[in-house]
């Protein structure tokens, strides 16, 4: 029997047109039944008719139906009876077909045998009858007249193939092919395959179409494949049919070689096919895969398979333009919706296939996986990829890990993945959710091109999808913000930031998710509340729209809740988020007029929201000076962007430049009077006043106003008539009053240049003798009078830096050494105040919980410990923290701080012997400096002019930027660079850990992005580039002089740190510039280029637009010229650090070979020390600079055996406290960490050589045998070095990572030496006894760790003593292989220590036996053994190592 197969869609179709035609004619047949029943009988007298009728078939003319008297199944058996007991059978057959042959001769009579009988039953056994069949298909059910009506048909259907369709509707051929379809039972199956094939080889084509769509219903499972080779060589013939005949061969069980070149043929028109025939082709390409080639199936469909081939222009551009105009209206057009339904209706056979079959999904994602290059990335790549994670569960792991490495190695980039949601939105969409889980996650992710790549998944779903998903969208970020996770909540709120931008309207009809943040406002930090609050400003004020009104009344009740809170972090939120809705409130007017009529400005309505708004601020900040500070502080930083309208500002800058005078500004002639605990003196002016014009900043009056008065002290007349300012304002206020007259007038200083030279009312801040006669308080007034000081003068540096005169250039350069003047002085006062808390300089929130690290204890711990870093800081329990980037712990131990250079100058000088301070601790103290200030580098020698009184010059002055003045603002520079070039290794918070203040000091540099800093330093480059040859010029002068020695004769010791320091920093600069992971960025590689070509243009004037490979080149070599003049040890790894930076960057390997001469050049190298720096080289950079070379170096072998062989020898012979001659870096002291690199780099090295294989070349197999000889050899070398450096640590790492080489030589190695074995006998023997020495001093040491009951030491033993068993059963194994079984025995082997000395068990004095049992070992076998005539071989055997009869439980 035939099994019944599920007819397809379109026979479905043709099946229920013919029922209807049925159903449309049986009414009408009826009907003229009842009426002329009599006349339409069919009378005849030939068998066929009678043996119908006696069967139970009426025979009708004309339009009527035949008629059915008995069921189905008895007319079949009836007629099947009577044939067969016929007394002429089987003549009879043929007279019955011989009747039926005549009898359709009438076209009308054949319809009728066609169409289905009518069943003549009693009503209620018709109600439930079956659909009654044709005469002809119940014939075709009795087996012996099968044959015969079939040939009888397939004569008769070439009659009809070329005729139009009746006026009945009935199309006769398609009518006569339903016939055979379903039939119970096909008699003889291959003649009817033959038939069938003819009649498809001859007929039209829109008949070929449904003959082949025809077959899996009308043939049995034996003929499938013969009819599967015919439809394949059809295939190659007639290309119109390749669509039905896929379908049908993907319902046919056929030869899956027949399959292959099936698919192999149609892979080669897939280019050529219409996107009307894509998805069946692929539904079959993707049905015919198997296991084995799948992967070579599916690299090959995606190769060929161009999706935006097939997809319409004028969809492709509606698409495109979504983006633009937001609209969700649907393309216009048939072909438009046709084409969206044929690429769904593709996807969705993708989706069947991917999530029933694991063999598909997972070859098509290690297809994208393999194809490595980022051009052969093409859109439909994350497409499928979104998909799989989407439908199949199983595999959602595996795609994220391969959407992880293509996003990290830069295979999928923004603009890929914006082509992607571009053209196939309509499918993205419906798996929307899926696409928002993998977002999710990437933002989760420590990776900042992963989370970049989660962001902008968030972002293209938003503005491709529709409002439901964009709905989701907001809900994800919100949530994401609210999670308190630094990382996330700053991702998360540039993605709403940018939507808002880009999709306002949109946006806006989310904003009551974005509002509901406001409530998790107390674990932000200011930078992301700024963000907060403007995304809810432009949503709230953008537009005067009915909707925002809500939201502005929500703001505006949270602001005023916040502003009149007493708790003093809610007060600071609520002045952050106020001055930012200021700034919206007034800016959206100007922006959107100014396109038409220029910079009007705000409305009298606005005008006045806006400066009640700032009155509101001002009114509730005035009593506390923080939140005073923070007012004015994110006041001026509104101003600097230029978001305030003209109206406004004028506004502002009256009341500020008044309030500014009367507060912070007196008359020179007018001298403070009082009871101060100190003199009062006008210092610090630059010009001399001989009039009573003259103005001073009054600071000492004031801070002794809010020191001592509010003590119980009597406040002075003067302060009694005025209301008290904090003089902690004096700087914040200063820098709002410098940029409101800088916006007002176009950059110009002029009103407020007084402000500049003008001296302050201080005290005489040098200490000298009375530093200890001084009272704590009195030591504290000191202190806050100086930072005060400093934080006047860097906002006088930031406001003043910019100008252009001559003169004004010159009293800039003054200020800045004043400033490292009083830093100077600071220190010292520092350093006997140890629990002294400056006064706010940042009034930021992240400020409230900040102490800095002044007890006297840790500060003379941090002394002993030599330079301070970051990391050491941390431990030490403060709750400040510098950046945790690799940078600068790398340089935690050589990197001088900014006070270093104080520090240096006192240990040499020898004038002080009390514990010094560093004022890197006290960094979140001190006022920002701007980037611009560092334009200053650009000075080189300024004459500043001295005018008498009658303005006429009386004197010209020459000032030039001095190496401590050079030195303050390199390291203010590297600082910012470190902070936000580098990005921060650990970015999650540990549970229960306060936040680092990474951020604190920096806030001046976050308003500007990562691209304008670099900008701004490239334009630095030059000035930079030369003061890095002047210092170089200097040391190489020096080294002629003085060669090896810092403290030599007429060498000037403080000039030459500092020096040292500003060569270091110089370095430090260049290399975060240049390891910034953001220059490849389109947009930002022309910044590349101008960098580099300033560093190749001080070499030669290059050509212009030379290319990336020169420019790399050119500047490896002018960088690569300082090295003979690094002064440290530090300055000599940032300088193969930076080299390695712009190594990177090239695809040439010839600068490999130099990093690795220059490192071993330094490591060879004496540098020099002074007295108080015997231990000047830090391990950690040691390590560093050690491994570069080991790494970078051609063989790393034949390194590793210099320096073992060489330099430790010489080491060994030296005095004690003595180096090695060839590598002076080598000493005792130091000998801890060549050991470990030269192990770690060994088993590195071994370990990633590739096993031998049998198949290799005879040639290769001798290399690789002589590349385990040198590293066996080089092991032995290292691991016999424990007999004279027998250290703890030294031992630990022998323990570690001798295991390892071990481990490396089990699985590397021994492959090779099994097939070695015969042709280099004596060479594998001395490889084996050499490894077996090393093996048993290995054993020796877990003795050794054992009796001494070392946990660090002895928690590597059972590991390693498993490694040497496995050793042991793998030469055993060896041997058998090669047939030299004989040549293995096994020994006794004794417990020793290091020195070779037994180690006797507790029962090894009663019983040896039961140690011998325990320690047995292998030893090398000498004897020759032959075996059957064959060549001769012996072996060598290594040693085994059990456990002790006593083992301790490690």
């Amino acid at each position: 029997m035939v099994p019944k197969r599920r007819p397809s869609k379109l026979e479905d179709k043709e099946s229920l047109t013919e029922e209807a035609s049925k159903a449309s004619k049986q009414p009408l047949s009826k009907k003229t039944k009842k009426s002329h029943i009599h006349n339409e009988v069919e009378e005849n007298d030939n068998v066929f008719i009678k043996l119908l009728k006696t069967s139970g078939v009426i025979l009708k003319t004309g339009e009527s139906q035949n008629q059915l008297t008995v069921d189905q199944i008895v007319f079949q058996k009836k007629l099947f009876q009577t044939l067969r007991k016929h007394p002429s059978y089987p003549q009879i057959i043929e007279e019955f077909v011989s009747g039926l042959e005549s009898y359709i001769e009438d076209q009308d009579s054949f319809r009728n045998c066609l169409l289905s009988c009518e069943r003549l039953q009693d009503e209620e056994a018709s109600m439930g009858a079956s659909y009654s069949k044709s005469l002809i298909k119940l014939l075709l059910g009795i087996d012996i007249l099968q044959p015969a009506i079939i040939k009888t048909l397939f004569e008769k259907l070439p009659e009809f193939l070329f005729e139009n369709v009746n006026s009945d509707g009935l199309n006769m051929p398609r009518l006569i092919i339903s016939q055979l379809k379903w039939l119970d039972r096909i008699v003889d199956g291959k003649d009817l395959t033959t038939k069938v094939m003819q009649l498809i080889s001859i007929a039209p084509l829109y008949l070929q179409h449904d003959f082949v769509t025809s077959l899996p219903e009308i043939l049995g499972d034996s003929q499938h494949g013969d009819v599967g080779k015919e439809l394949s060589d059809l295939l190659m013939e007639n290309t119109s049919l390749t669509v039905p005949i896929l379908d049908v061969l993907t319902s046919l069980r056929l030869d899956p070689k027949l399959l292959s070149q099936v698919r192999q043929l149609v892979m080669g028109k897939l280019s050529s096919v219409s996107l009307d025939d894509l998805p069946v082709i692929i539904k079959f390409i993707l049905h015919s895969v198997t296991a084995t080639d799948a992967l070579e199936v599916i690299s090959e469909l995606r190769e060929k398979l161009d999706l935006q081939h097939f997809i319409l222009p004028s969809w492709f551009h509606a698409s495109q333009s979504k983006l633009k105009n937001k609209g969700r209206q649907s393309s216009s057009g048939n072909q438009e919706n046709s084409g969206q339904d044929c690429v769904t209706l593709f996807f969705d056979v993708i989706k069947s296939a991917v999530r029933y079959e694991k063999i598909i999904s997972e070859a098509w994602i290690k297809a994208i996986e393999s194809t490595a290059s980022e051009s052969e990335h093409k859109i439909f790549d994350i497409a499928i990829l979104f998909i799989i994670y989407s439908t199949n569960t199983q595999v959602k792991k595996y795609v994220e890990r391969v959407l992880r490495n293509k996003i990290r190695s830069g295979c999928f980039e923004e603009q890929l993945l914006q082509s992607t949601f571009c053209i196939h939105y309509v499918v993205l969409k419906d798996i929307c959710p899926s696409i928002l889980s993998l977002a999710q996650s990437f933002v989760h992710s420590l990776d900042q091109s992963i989370i970049l790549f989660g962001s902008l998944l968030y972002k293209y779903a938003f503005n491709f999808f529709d409002t439901y998903c964009q709905q989701e969208v907001v809900g994800a970020l919100v949530t994401h913000i609210c999670s308190g996770n630094e990382a996330e909540v700053d991702t998360a709120l540039d993605v709403l930031l940018e939507l808002v931008v880009l999709n306002l309207s949109a946006m806006r009809l989310n904003a009551i998710f974005v509002k509901g943040i406001l409530d998790y406002l107390d674990n932000m930090s200011p930078r992301q509340i700024r963000k907060l609050f403007y995304i809810l400003s432009t949503l709230a004020f953008s537009q005067q729209h009915e909707a925002s009104s809500h939201i502005q009344d929500d703001m505006h009740l949270v602001i005023r809740k916040q502003l009149s809170s007493t708790i003093v972090r809610y007060k600071l939120i609520g002045i952050i988020g106020a001055v930012t809705m200021a700034g919206i409130m007034a800016a959206d007017r100007t922006r959107s007029s100014s396109l038409t009529q220029g910079r009007t400005d705000v409305s009298n309505e606005q005008y006045t929201q806006v400066t009640s708004l700032l009155q509101l601020v001002h009114s509730c900040s005035k009593q506390s000076p923080q939140a005073s500070a923070l007012y004015y502080d994110e006041f001026a930083t509104l101003i600097q962007r230029g978001n305030l309208a003209p109206k406004a500002l004028e506004w502002v800058g009256q009341t500020i430049f008044n309030d500014f005078q009367d507060a912070f500004v007196v008359d020179f002639c007018a001298f403070p009077e009082g009871d101060y605990p100190f003199p009062v003196k006008a210092l610090y002016g630059l010009e001399e006043y001989s009039s009573r014009d003259g103005i001073a900043i009054n600071l000492l009056p004031l801070l002794y106003s809010q020191d001592f008065a509010k003590d119980g002290g009597r406040m002075t007349s003067q302060e009694s008539d005025q209301k008290l300012v904090s003089p902690l304002c004096l700087a914040p206020y200063f820098r709002l009053l410098r940029l409101c007259v800088e916006k007002q007038h176009n950059g110009s200083l002029e009103e407020i240049d007084g402000l500049l030279d003008c001296p302050i009312f201080l005290t005489d801040l040098e200490p000298g003798e009375r530093l200890t006669s001084m009272s704590v308080k009195e030591h504290s007034f000191m202190c806050s009078l100086i930072f005060l000081t400093l934080n006047w003068f860097r906002e006088v540096v930031n406001a003043f830096c910019r100008q252009t005169s001559p003169e004004m250039k010159g009293k800039v350069l003054t200020r800045l050494k004043h400033i490292v003047e009083l830093q100077r002085i600071l220190e010292k006062y520092l350093a006997v105040t140890p629990y002294y808390v400056p006064p706010l300089a940042h009034f930021d929130l992240e400020t409230l919980d900040v102490t800095p690290i002044t007890a006297a204890a840790i500060s003379a711990k941090i002394r002993k410990q030599g330079k301070i870093g970051g990391r050491k800081r941390k431990a030490d329990g403060s709750k400040t923290s510098s950046s945790d980037t690799l940078s600068k712990e790398d340089s935690s131990e050589c990197v001088p701080t900014p006070s270093d250079r104080s520090q240096l100058e006192k240990e040499f000088k020898g004038k002080e012997e009390k514990p010094s301070v560093s004022l890197q601790n006290y960094r979140f103290f001190f006022r920002e400096l701007d980037i611009e200030v560092f334009s200053i580098l650009h000075c080189g020698l300024v004459t500043k002019f001295i005018f008498d009184t009658e303005m006429h010059t009386e004197a010209t002055e020459v000032v030039q930027l001095q190496p401590p003045e050079l030195l303050f603002l390199l390291e203010d520079l590297s600082q910012k660079l470190e902070n936000m070039l580098i990005p921060s290794v650990a970015r999650r918070i540990p549970f229960l850990k306060s936040k680092g203040h990474r951020n604190i000091g920096f806030s001046h540099l976050h308003q500007r992005s990562a691209q304008q800093i670099v900008h701004s330093v490239v334009q630095l480059l030059t000035p930079m580039c030369n003061h890095l040859e002047n210092i170089h010029n200097y040391f190489q002068c020096l080294s002629a002089e003085n060669p090896s020695v810092v403290d030599g004769p007429g060498m000037k010791v403080q000039e030459y740190h500092i020096m040292s320091s500003c060569y270091q920093r110089l370095l430090q600069i260049f290399h975060a510039l240049f390891a910034w992971n953001g220059f490849f960025q389109p947009h930002c590689v022309h910044l590349l280029y101008s960098a580099l070509e300033v560093l190749t243009n001080r070499l030669k004037q290059g050509e212009p637009d030379q290319a990336l490979e020169e420019l790399l080149s050119q500047s490896f070599n002018y960088l690569q010229n300082f090295s003979h003049s690094i002064p440290n040890f530090q300055c000599a790894l940032y300088l193969i650090r930076l080299l390695m930076v712009i190594l990177e960057k090239s695809t040439a390997t010839k600068n490999k070979e130099k990093i690795a001469s220059l490192a071993k050049q330094f490591l060879c190298r004496v540098w020099p020390s002074g007295e108080k720096e015997k231990s000047s080289i830090s391990t950690e950079q040691l390590h560093t600079l050690l491994s570069i070379y080991l790494e970078h170096t051609d063989s790393v072998l034949k390194a590793i055996e210099e320096i073992a062989g060489v330099g430790v020898p010489e080491l060994i012979s030296s005095p004690k406290d003595g180096s090695s001659s060839t590598f002076p870096t080598l000493t005792r002291h130091t000998f801890v960490i060549f050991f470990r690199v030269m192990m770690a780099e060994l088993e590195k090295t071994v370990k990633g050589l590739q096993a031998g294989t049998a198949a290799d070349s005879q040639q290769i197999h001798e290399e690789k045998l002589l590349y385990w000889n040198m590293a066996v050899r080089d092991f032995s070398i290292l691991i016999n070095l424990i007999k004279v450096f027998d250290s703890r640590p030294v031992l630990h790492v022998c323990l570690k990572y001798g295991r390892l080489f071990v481990e490396a030589f089990l699985k590397q190695c021994m492959p090779l030496l099994d097939f070695s074995f015969r042709k280099h006998r004596e060479d594998v023997l001395s490889l084996l006894e050499t490894f077996q020495l090393d093996t048993r001093l290995l054993h020796h040491l877990c003795g050794h760790s054992k009796i001494h009951q070392d946990m660090k030491l002895t928690k590597h033993v059972p590991l390693l003593k498993k490694t040497l068993e496995l050793l042991v059963c793998r030469v055993k194994a060896m041997l058998i292989f090669n047939n030299c079984r004989e040549a293995f025995w096994l020994g006794n082997l004794k417990n020793r220590d290091l020195q070779g000395e037994e180690i006797l068990s507790q029962n090894s004095q009663e019983s040896t036996a039961e140690e011998s049992e325990d320690n047995t070992t292998s030893q090398v076998s000498k004897s020759k053994a032959t075996e059957d005539g064959e060549d001769e071989v012996s072996d060598g055997e290594k040693e085994q190592d059990s456990d002790e009869s006593d083992d301790d439980s490690d």
